[in-house]
This record gives C-alpha cells, sequence and structure tokens, in this order.
C-alpha cells in the first residue's frame, strides 16, 4: 500500500486557486474584440444609416410583395364566382340526370309490369293453373307457403384461424367460413328433399342460379351476401326437414357444425314468402297444341345469358 504524504498544504495557496479557469471564462465570457465593436456602436448611436440606394430597393420589394399579395386577391375574388356557377351547373346537371334515370327507371318498372300481366293472361288462357305452376318452378312470381328455413352463419371467430385442416386441400383458407361450395350443398339437398321455391338471403334461385366465391364474398348471380345466409325453402316444412336430415347435405351441414364451428340453426315455418328471381325474362315460347299429349310441351331452350328459359 503506497504510503500518504504527511506534508501539511502549502498556507499561502489561494483557496479557489484550481478554480481560476472557470473564473477566467465566467469573468471574461465575451472577447474583448467584440466587446470593443459592441462599445464602438453604443457611441456612434446605434446601427449606421442606410444609404438612398438601400432604401430605394426596400421599397421596391415592398411595392413588388404589395402588388402580388393584391393581384393574387383580386384574382381569387373574380374566380369564385365563376367556379361557383360551374359548380352549381354540374349540380343540376347531376340532379337532372338522376331525376331522368328515375323516370326511366319507372317506366321501364311500369312496362315490366304490364309485360307480366300480359304474359299471365296469355298462359292463363293457354294452360290455365298450369301457368301458375310454370312460373313457380321457372321463379318468374313470388310464392308464399309453409317451409323450411336454415340459417347458416362463420364460426364464432373465423378468419384468425390457421387454415390446416381437411378443407384447405379444397381452397379453403379458413375453415370457420361459409364458402359457396357450402351453400351449393344445402341448396341441392333442398331441392332433392322436395323444395318447391329456394331463396338465400331473399334472392330467389333459378336452375340457372350460380353460387360462387370471389375473394371472401360468396355471390349468388354475381351479388356479393354477407352472413348469416339465411336459406329459405318452399314445401312441407317438417318432411323437408326430415329428408334434408337424412340426406347427405344434412350430414355435410353437421360436420361443418361439429368440426369446424359453422352455426346453423333449421326451423320449421308456417309461412315463409320468397320474392321472384330478378331479371327471369321468357326468350323462346311456343303455344301448346290442344291435340298434344299432356306431357309434351313442346321445345324448350335454355340460354346461359338468362335467367330462366321456358315453354309453356
Amino acid at each position: 500500500m503506497p504510503a500518504q504524504s504527511s506534508r501539511p498544504p502549502d498556507a499561502t495557496s489561494r483557496p479557489d486557486a484550481s478554480m481560476w479557469l472557470l473564473n477566467q471564462v465566467m469573468d471574461h465570457s465575451l472577447d474583448e474584440g467584440y466587446e470593443e465593436a459592441a462599445a464602438r456602436r453604443a457611441a456612434a448611436g446605434g446601427n449606421p444609416p442606410r444609404t438612398l440606394r438601400d432604401r430605394v430597393w426596400l421599397a421596391v420589394g415592398l411595392l413588388l410583395a404589395a402588388f402580388v399579395v393584391t393581384a393574387g386577391a383580386a384574382q381569387a375574388r373574380a374566380g369564385a364566382p365563376e367556379v361557383a356557377r360551374e359548380r352549381e351547373e354540374l349540380l343540376e346537371r347531376v340532379r337532372a340526370g338522376t331525376e331522368g334515370a328515375d323516370r326511366l327507371q319507372a317506366e321501364v318498372d311500369g312496362l315490366r309490369d304490364a309485360v307480366a300481366e300480359g304474359r299471365r293472361a296469355a298462359l292463363t288462357e293457354e294452360g290455365g293453373e298450369r301457368a301458375e305452376l310454370v312460373g313457380l318452378l321457372a321463379g318468374a312470381i313470388a310464392v308464399t307457403g309453409p317451409g323450411l328455413e336454415l340459417v347458416v352463419d362463420d364460426a364464432e371467430g373465423a378468419g384468425t384461424g390457421s387454415g390446416a385442416g381437411p378443407r384447405e386441400g379444397s381452397g379453403f383458407s379458413d375453415t370457420g367460413r361459409v364458402r359457396d361450395r357450402d351453400l351449393q350443398r344445402v341448396v341441392n339437398g333442398l331441392w332433392a328433399a322436395g323444395a318447391e321455391a329456394v331463396a338465400i338471403n331473399d334472392r330467389r334461385l333459378t336452375s340457372l342460379s350460380a353460387i360462387r366465391t370471389a375473394g371472401d364474398a360468396v355471390l349468388v348471380d354475381n351479388r356479393p351476401l354477407v352472413p348469416p345466409y339465411t336459406v329459405q325453402a318452399i314445401g312441407d316444412g317438417e318432411a323437408l326437414r326430415e329428408a334434408f336430415e337424412a340426406g347427405p347435405a344434412g350430414a355435410t351441414l353437421r360436420d361443418l357444425r361439429d368440426h369446424f364451428g359453422i352455426r346453423v340453426t333449421t326451423g320449421v315455418r308456417d309461412e315463409l314468402r320468397l320474392p321472384a328471381a330478378t331479371g327471369a325474362t321468357t326468350r323462346y315460347a311456343v303455344p301448346v297444341d290442344p291435340d298434344a299429349a299432356p306431357g309434351d310441351t313442346g321445345t324448350r331452350e335454355t340460354d346461359h345469358d338468362t335467367e330462366e328459359d321456358y315453354t309453356p
């Protein structure tokens, strides 16, 4: 261990000797040259006066700035009424176009109703009660009656799963979501069970209806639907439920519910109302020969651009 010095402190040294540099900085913070220049300016009475040339340029700059600001404000005021007038003209054109479109749509609806009434009258003359049956089967008329209602909904928390499971190989990235294939099986199962008419979320289905997927959306006849999916079928409710649950479609729904959490509720309803299919148009028809056999109804022609084609 090193020995400590026993020499007493120098009695002649100042107590603040170690603070000398800090004291110099505090006492002489301003350089002497700067201090002298400041003193000369103070003695001369402030800043030296500007020359006449400097004052002229300053005045010119101020005048130019004032001119630019004034011109901009004047132009803005002059253009504001023109912009407002053009905007009002555009709004008026939009309103006129909307009113014209509404009038045309009303005319189209009236003509469509007149055509439907005329067609119904013509079919009634030719086929009697059979015309109503044809319209019902074709989806051309609304139908009311007892039936079966199924509500199919995504599993709780659908969209957060990993996507692993038996359905992933068939293009299902999320096993908790209801897909187009599931609804196709449900609808086909209802038809097979004896349903007379079927609709999904008030979208009437016909023999040409398509149920597809675009991204995560389910499309019925190219119109997107959102869950829950309410599938309604007209017919004997109890018989429909028994036949549906006993068939492969019912087994598929049970598997989806038990293994993937798909929520399914089924109920028999005393009265359901299914709307007519949108866009159902008769493209080809021939009158029935009075001498023809009861099963001979003429030629049936199908066009994929239409919702339903039939021959009365």
